[in-house]
């Protein structure tokens, strides 16, 4: 007769720890596998030959050296994005509103761009819209992080409604410049091209690299090396501890959310300035969301995501030239990426627990 207090079947048990090389093993095998099942279903779908569709993704990033610059310049406004989320999410405090903190950041720069950019140098003027994209930006964040450390509010439905609030106001602003009744503001200085990235190297994006990559190499030392890193780990494990080892949890969470907004309000500037030239409602273009994904899936290690915003970029110019390739729906394309995405996603399960199977018996009891 079974015991009542049998040990079941399978038990799932979260690891302490995980050894880098297991981990990268994991994630490579998750891609492996998202590629052979994405192959099997493109297949049995569509009737194409897997080989040529993810010929045609990696076409679609890097077939040409305008499409391989285009895929670093979105990578680049993806990890900054996601940069300015880390030190936020580490805290545990969960800021939804990137979107919103790149839009006024973007609204400063353009109206740098169109009020004063005939006034200053171009090297001055670039300087200014960071520095004031960074303040806006900062502000942005600061204000959920204010009812936050005050009235202990939902930081993550009081981040997204500020998103919003950051639309309309954009809204608002087009409005004002738009001098034709056309709802949109055109590209700003066009002729002057006043307030724009200029090319380093005859290379237009290549100050676009320079500044993330230079923010992300001082956001991986400021969350490592650093004693306001540390209370920022302390706080986002336990605020409880952090208040018995003397940290004020109050100031870490506001001086955090300045930082985090500053940057992702920096990444606004970089859209306007060195980017589409413009202001619109669609400036952010759903990216503080997708940089959740790639600041979760890095554990927050700035290095690490430079990787996984490459990896979502690729797949999302692939989808588009698996469209134009092979005529296939955004549907039909989009769900390849979705399912090395889901793939890869799962791999964290794997990375995080482990599954411990019941040993049978040699005498045949359970």
């Amino acid at each position: 007769m079974a015991s009542p207090n049998r040990e079941p079947l399978v038990r799932l048990v979260k690891r302490s720890s995980i050894p880098l090389w297991q981990s990268i093993l994991v994630r490579v095998a998750a891609i492996i596998l998202s590629l052979l099942f994405s192959a099997v279903i493109i297949t049995l779908i569509t009737k194409l030959d897997p080989v040529k569709v993810f010929t045609s993704m990696y076409n679609g990033a890097f077939g040409l050296e305008l499409r391989t610059w285009n895929t670093i310049r979105d990578m680049m406004l993806l990890l900054c994005i996601a940069v300015g989320l880390a030190p936020a999410f580490k805290m545990k405090f969960w800021n939804i509103g990137a979107e919103g903190q790149i839009l006024v950041g973007g609204i400063v720069s353009a109206a740098c761009m169109i009020s004063i950019g005939d006034k200053l140098p171009t090297a001055l003027l670039l300087i200014v819209m960071a520095l004031i994209s960074a303040v806006a930006g900062a502000i942005w964040g600061l204000i959920p992080a204010i009812f936050k450390a005050k009235w202990n509010t939902n930081e993550t439905l009081f981040t997204l409604m500020m998103n919003y609030v950051a639309i309309q106001l954009t809204s608002f602003m087009v409005d004002v410049w738009d001098k034709k009744g056309s709802h949109s503001v055109g590209v700003i200085n066009q002729t002057t091209r006043t307030g724009w990235f200029p090319p380093i190297a005859e290379k237009q994006y290549l100050l676009n690299v320079i500044i993330v990559l230079a923010l992300t190499v001082i956001m991986f030392i400021y969350l490592k090396k650093t004693k306001q890193g540390y209370e920022i780990a302390v706080v986002g494990e336990s605020e409880n501890t952090a208040r018995y080892a003397g940290i004020s949890v109050k100031k870490v969470i506001l001086r955090t959310m300045l930082i985090s907004g500053a940057i992702c309000g920096i990444a606004g500037f970089i859209e306007v300035a060195g980017v589409s030239h413009t202001i619109s409602v669609n400036t952010a273009g759903g990216r503080g969301f997708t940089a959740i994904i790639v600041a979760w899936l890095a554990k927050f290690n700035t290095f690490t995501m430079i990787l996984i915003s490459l990896l979502l970029v690729f797949l999302d110019k692939g989808a588009v030239q698996i469209a134009t390739d092979f005529g296939l729906n955004e549907y039909a394309s989009e769900m390849v990426t979705g399912i090395i995405l889901f793939f890869i996603l799962g791999s964290e399960f794997f990375i995080n627990y482990k599954l411990i199977f019941r040993h049978s018996n040699k005498g045949g009891k359970a």
